[in-house]
């Protein structure tokens, strides 16, 4: 009973993939401890990576096997590009990789999250005739998943809108779990944020909007915003996370504020661990629209105004915003954005409490804060047999 429970997890690329993963093994984890139980974990990626530097930040076991990009195209001859097919060759050798270290491993579990490299390892899973479990976090299957849907034990998907979208055998196996959420996120404090920011200056009887466009900032989101702060900042105080390459220019562009509205506005490079503090803080959010974006608002009950990157494998990001626009849970901006959509978009929500409130209560009827869980129940459960 007390023999460790064997995980091999694979996908990466992004946070989008990565984090979700790393979630479900802490929370595995932590189940399987307080049944006296240890966990053993390799991760199998690409050595370049996002995947192989928070595997060896969290002391996880890393091999890496080699894979290819599938640089997607609606002309066919396109995608027999050099490139496309130069990667598709490096496949088999990834999956004989992946097959060695699964064969020595010996997982309970196969658990894959998406990414390019979940396809060799989620092939070598069916090989080995190990578990497999898929997680996807948006809306519409993904590239590698959709090619590994048949070999798996479970489909975990994020959201009820997914079900009706894959094929009758891979509804048999699919059960919705939601896209993990780091629990630090849903423990965040506005008063620390106040204190960690040094944000004296918020009028705390006006609302607090949260401008983000991901770890490296959004230029589109950047100069959307910086037309309209005037106006912005009669309305609200503004945490805006631009990006460590922007921050220079940004400064130099709100240099000219007035000290009343300047004293509203913090800008930053990058917003580390004070994020808890700052989603708890924030009354709007204006962001892209990935889906572990859309998870902790969600989990949240964060009202939001998404403006998709138009560039997002699949066009994933307009297709998880519209999906919460048409619950009424958050405003959707595509295409070529301007200043006056934002302000539309923005106006009611910020002067308009009850508005607020509303969409928050419907963004949370979304998420779900147990999707860690969720999925480590659907892991336990393929487990094989020891």
């Amino acid at each position: 009973m007390n023999s460790p429970f064997r995980l091999v997890v694979t996908g990466g690329g992004t946070g989008g993939h990565t984090y979700p993963a790393l979630t479900a093994v802490r929370s595995l984890q932590a189940r399987l401890a307080a049944d006296g139980r240890a966990l053993e974990t390799l991760w199998i990626g690409t050595a370049e990576g996002l995947e192989a530097r928070v595997a060896l930040s969290e002391g996880i076991a890393f091999t890496s096997v080699v894979t290819g990009k599938i640089r997607r195209s609606k002309n066919p001859l396109k995608l027999a590009s050099p490139a496309n097919v130069r990667d598709m060759a490096r496949v088999p050798l990834g999956v004989l990789q992946a097959r060695r270290a699964i064969e020595q491993f010996r997982p309970d579990v196969v658990l894959a999250t998406g990414g390019y490299v979940a396809v060799p390892a989620g092939l070598a899973a069916r090989m080995c005739h190990r578990p497999l479990v898929l997680h996807e976090q948006t809306v519409r299957l993904g590239l590698a998943n959709r090619k590994l849907a048949s070999a798996a034990a479970r489909i975990c998907v994020s959201s009820e809108s997914t079900l009706p979208l894959l094929s009758e055998s891979a509804r048999q196996v699919a059960v919705v779990t939601g896209n993990p959420v780091r629990p630090e996120v849903l423990s965040g404090h506005a008063d620390k944020a106040v204190e960690a920011l040094g944000l004296w200056g918020f009028d705390r009887q006006l609302p607090t909007a949260y401008v983000t466009g991901g770890a490296q900032g959004s230029q589109q989101i950047n100069e959307l915003v910086g037309e309209v702060l005037p106006w912005l900042l009669q309305q609200a105080n503004v945490v805006h996370q631009c990006g460590p390459a922007n921050e220079e220019s940004l400064r130099a562009h709100v240099a000219g504020l007035p000290p009343e509205l300047a004293g509203r506005y913090h800008l930053a490079g990058f917003i580390g661990p004070e994020l808890p503090d700052v989603l708890a803080l924030a009354d709007v959010v204006i962001s892209r629209s990935g889906a572990g974006t859309l998870a902790e608002l969600t989990a949240l009950g964060k009202p939001a105004v998404f403006v998709p990157l138009a560039s997002s494998a699949g066009n994933e990001q307009a297709h998880n915003a519209r999906h919460l626009q048409e619950a009424g849970a958050a405003v959707a901006l595509e295409g070529a954005v301007t200043a006056d959509q934002v302000r539309d978009a923005l106006g009611p929500l910020l002067t308009d409490a009850h508005l607020r409130q509303a969409m928050a209560e419907r963004a949370r009827a979304y998420g779900r804060p147990d999707a860690a869980d969720r999925l480590v129940d659907e892991i336990l459960t393929a487990a094989a047999p020891n």
